[in-house]
């Protein structure tokens, strides 16, 4: 007898959703990608980049665009769902490229100003300045993620469909 607990059923039904499951596969292509581009236009080998806020593109901007455009198609572009995750997709790319990207810019002048002024060997811890994205990076970000999630959605489906499609679980 096959006896599947409530933790494995909920799992299995975060598994079937093929929105959240494409729209962090945006993010994440979003986030590599930065990996790349610090490559190719910095030639410079830095994997840090992987776990960095800030840079082209905006994984965060891939994210909640990924996800809204996959509500949208799912329940519809005039279900107020959609409404509700195109404005969290709008404030979260203002965000980043307005309040997010001033602080990062504040905290430059700070450290430029801390660097001047310190006379000794610097010990001082300095400001992160790559917080925010200019709006190019938002705006990349903001075609990946409907670029990425919405083929995926329609032509593959949910982390379970797949598994299923190539016989890892059973339909």
């Amino acid at each position: 007898m096959n006896i599947i607990s409530s933790s494995e059923i909920h799992f299995v039904y975060i598994l079937d959703n093929a929105v959240l499951a494409w729209g962090l596969a945006a993010c994440g292509i979003a986030q590599f990608s930065k990996l790349l581009f610090e490559l190719i236009f910095k030639q410079r080998w830095r994997p840090l980049v992987l776990i960095e806020t800030g840079g082209m593109p905006s994984s965060h901007s891939a994210l909640v665009t990924g996800t809204a455009a996959g509500v949208g198609l799912q329940l519809g572009f005039d279900d107020p769902l959609f409404a509700f995750a195109a404005t969290i997709a709008f404030i979260v790319m203002y965000d980043a490229s307005g309040i997010r990207r001033s602080a990062g810019l504040t905290a430059a002048k700070v450290n430029q100003i801390s660097k001047s002024n310190s006379k000794e060997s610097s010990t001082e811890v300095t400001l992160k300045e790559s917080l925010g994205h200019t709006k190019i990076e938002v705006l990349v970000g903001s075609i990946l993620g409907p670029t990425v999630a919405l083929p995926g959605i329609l032509f593959i489906g949910s982390p379970l469909h797949l598994l299923q499609m190539i016989g890892l679980v059973p339909v």
